[in-house]
């Protein structure tokens, strides 16, 4: 099963997309797109708070432009949490390829809860590499969206289920 859990900064998303991989049965591997940098205290403080929320026994994987996050979801069993494709995109400097990442999605054995940032309800980037950050998430979302069998939209804590487009 693909899940994909769209949401805005801070409206609980990936506490949302931990639920989901709790109720599955172990192991769950958490892979984390996101490092922080040990200046940043506030970014550090919240990737501590997402820590602390999962569980001991699921283990943790950094991803990062070495150890690519679809080498990650091939090599990986049982049910995994990606948070998140914004950093992803970010972290390979736009140059990700949705149709390889939605194929490693496909063929896994294992339930994956990917969490993304919905980028298309933003306020409008003021930079040409905002808006080719946003265009790029906004494609590499689309893409997941169309192989997952489920999609939610996260809102203040809320949770909606979004259905597939009528072809």
């Amino acid at each position: 099963m693909i899940t994909l859990v769209l949401g805005g900064a801070r409206s609980g998303k990936s506490a949302v997309a931990e639920s989901l991989a709790a109720r599955t049965p172990p192991p769950v591997t958490y892979l984390a797109t996101l490092v922080a940098d040990p200046a940043d205290r506030d970014l550090t403080a919240r990737i501590a708070v997402h820590r602390a929320r999962r569980p001991p026994t699921w283990a943790t994987v950094e991803t990062s432009a070495r150890f690519s996050l679809v080498e990650a979801l091939r090599s990986t069993s049982g049910t995994v949490v990606v948070d998140s494709l914004g950093p992803w995109v970010a972290v390979m400097n736009l140059a990700v390829d949705p149709a390889e990442l939605c194929r490693a999605l496909q063929q896994r054995a294992g339930d994956t809860v990917l969490v993304s940032e919905e980028v298309g309800m933003g306020v409008h980037p003021s930079s040409e590499l905002g808006r080719r950050f946003r265009d790029r998430l906004g494609e590499v979302n689309q893409a997941v969206a169309a192989v997952a069998d489920e999609v939610l939209l996260v809102v203040a804590g809320r949770t909606l289920p979004l259905e597939a487009p009528q072809r």
